[in-house]
């Protein structure tokens, strides 16, 4: 699972990327669009963008234009259904707090009518 940076980067990326095969994105607007959340350099963008790749998430290439530095991005399959994977994993864990509520509601409550009971 990627780290915060790598998420946040990818989140990025798929948003912007939706229902094209492969993107064109510099390193700037990357860190443009993450700076209210993460200041990154651009060393740092590469870097996540390696890592993302060696984790099958997106094939890039980094290339050298008249009007700058760019990636030419291509989401895989992993990367596609990341955000989806994503609201699933946050669904779970809401899922797994509210259950352990209820269990630790049962228990007290449960624990209560047994205090009672013996009580007398």
């Amino acid at each position: 699972m990627p780290e915060r940076r790598e998420k946040l980067i990818l989140n990025y990326l798929c948003k912007i990327c939706q229902g094209k095969k492969t993107y064109l994105v510099s390193p700037y607007d990357i860190a443009k669009a993450l700076s209210p959340k993460l200041v990154l350099s651009v060393n740092e963008i590469d870097e996540a963008m390696a890592r993302l790749s060696l984790e099958n998430y997106l094939d890039f290439v980094a290339s050298e234009g008249k009007n700058g530095y760019y990636y030419c991005i291509t989401l895989k399959t992993k990367g596609r259904n990341f955000l989806a994977d994503a609201k699933k994993q946050k669904k779970a864990m809401w899922l797994l707090v509210l259950r352990s509520i209820f269990l630790a509601t049962v228990s007290f409550v449960f624990g209560i009518i047994l205090k009672a009971i013996f009580k007398s």
